[in-house]
């Protein structure tokens, strides 16, 4: 099955993962590398084609062909052979495991997905340093390892999405940075279509396409993420704090909020206040 790049962001947020070893790996041409077709692999990796071709097969019959620009993510359990093409073939690995493995966000993180990341200096820096830090045995190291494997993860993702819609990823850019910066004010559909000169039906679709959501949908849940924070502190009454995010109704925002966070604003207000250092 094939998971878009908002899910697999969403699985790899959800999953709880330990990460493993960290490989630079070297491959001669015209070879063929079987040392997991009669024993599946034990686990999962994130693997990037840093030069040259092969092609990765698992269970005899799946096949992506590597090289740079493109990684794989998942693959435990799985019978896999390498064929190079005629050039040696070096790839960087990263192996992990979603802990425990059962769950829709362990089954995502664990299936093979294909993603075209383009030609992007950032993942090979990343990519060194997570090498350097899963080779230091004390534990500042091994929280840096985990750190840098998300954050090449998430690289990964976003240059993919990107790859993936061209031209959209620029509008789609920008009318986030246009919601960040202003959210607190009125934003609506055709404001944001019109941003582009597009109509509103058809900037939406390519919205969703990119983000997975409608930009109405992110709009509203980037402001009670906004919110969240606010009434974390104990310090805001909702009708602060709903007019600090757009919405001059508290009554409104206190539906809205309850129906994308689970409890009311002034519910989470009131349990923060109640734990603040007296």
């Amino acid at each position: 099955m094939s998971y878009t790049c908002e899910q697999l962001a969403e699985a790899f947020e959800g999953a709880n993962l330990t990460v493993h070893g960290v490989y630079r790996t070297v491959l001669a041409a015209e070879s063929a590398y079987t040392g997991h077709v009669e024993r599946p692999t034990s686990k999962c990796a994130v693997i990037i084609g840093l030069s040259g071709q092969a092609d990765f097969i698992f269970d005899g019959a799946e096949r992506h062909a590597m090289e740079p620009g493109v990684a794989l993510i998942g693959g435990v359990n799985r019978r896999l052979e390498i064929r190079t093409g005629g050039e040696t073939f070096e790839y960087g690995l990263v192996h992990y495991l979603p802990e425990p493995p059962i769950g829709e966000a362990a089954q995502i993180v664990a299936a093979v997905s294909s993603l075209r990341v383009g030609a992007d200096p950032e993942q090979r820096l990343l990519l060194e340093r997570l090498l350097r830090a899963a080779a230091l045995p004390d534990g500042m190291m091994r929280l840096e390892k985990k750190t840098l494997f998300y954050q090449l993860v998430n690289r990964l993702l976003v240059a993919a999405r990107t790859v993936r819609h061209g031209p959209a990823s620029t509008m789609v850019s920008d009318t986030l940075e246009l919601i960040h910066a202003h959210y607190a004010e009125p934003i609506t559909l055709a404001r944001l279509a019109g941003r582009h000169g597009l109509g509103p039906k058809y900037f939406s679709t390519q919205f969703r396409r990119f983000m997975g959501m409608g930009p109405i949908d992110y709009l509203i849940r980037y402001r009670m993420n906004r919110a969240e924070e606010l009434l974390a502190t104990g310090s805001y009454t909702v009708h602060a704090v709903a007019r600090s995010v757009g919405y001059p109704d508290a009554y409104y925002f206190s539906r809205l909020y309850k129906k994308h966070k689970g409890q009311s604003p002034g519910e989470l207000g009131l349990k923060h206040r109640r734990n603040r250092p007296s």
